[in-house]
């Protein structure tokens, strides 16, 4: 095993953990029969490439070092997607309350947009691995936002990748009017909240009810 793959296993044991305890938070919800504000979870390790150009970019050494944990605070990445802004909050106070992970920094990208129009809100968590040469606390960023700001974000880090950060002023302007839009569709989706998580549930009731029963081969002799 390489010198990076040492390193970077600690990391991917937290997403794959995180993973499994905030996906856990979800169907907590659904069995209690309370609508979950998390649509859904994912989460990544940074590639190397990507932790190379951070590096240039803060003017660290390109090696395995405690400096690198520190410095390079989203190395281990999840993100939550909510329905409705509101849902944000929810899930934001939910991390707070629990007691297997420490916040550490809060980021507030909604209330105050950057000036590309990204919004999001990012939490810095502190999270305890255990591991065959002891416990290991691991820096993970937990990004939450709406599925609106994750399309715009998605797109907007695909052009960024192609445009090496510096968009002609067209792309600029309209990746901006593109995220106000976006977040005028968030809000007038909350706005009918209750009408939509309504026909949810009854589309989802009707969709069990009418669902045909497929027999096996076996179950049809028997009928026979």
């Amino acid at each position: 095993m390489g010198q990076w793959d040492i390193f970077l296993s600690p990391y991917k044991q937290a997403v794959d953990e995180l993973k499994v305890k905030l996906k856990g938070m979800r169907s907590q919800f659904g069995i209690t029969g309370t609508t979950s504000p998390i649509e859904f979870v994912t989460g990544r390790v940074k590639p190397l490439a990507s932790i190379y150009d951070k590096t240039l970019e803060k003017g660290i050494p390109f090696e395995p070092s405690y400096q690198l944990t520190k410095e390079l605070q989203d190395i281990a990445g999840l993100r939550i997607m909510c329905q409705f802004v509101d849902d944000i909050s929810t899930v934001v106070n939910l991390i707070r309350q629990r007691d297997d992970l420490k916040v550490i920094e809060e980021k507030d990208y909604i209330t105050h947009s950057k000036p590309s129009g990204y919004r999001s809100y990012h939490m810095i968590v502190e999270y305890p691995v255990e591991t065959i040469n002891g416990k290991i606390e691991v820096l993970a960023e937990i990004q939450i936002r709406t599925l609106a700001m994750n399309f715009w974000a998605s797109i907007e880090h695909s052009l960024n990748y192609k445009y090496k950060g510096l968009f002609p002023e067209e792309i600029k302007n309209r990746l901006q009017n593109a995220a106000e839009a976006a977040f005028k569709l968030d809000e007038e989706m909350s706005s009918i909240r209750s009408e939509i998580q309504e026909a949810q549930v009854y589309f989802s009731e009707n969709k069990e009810a009418s669902t045909p029963t497929i027999r096996s081969t076996n179950e049809e002799k028997e009928r026979e």
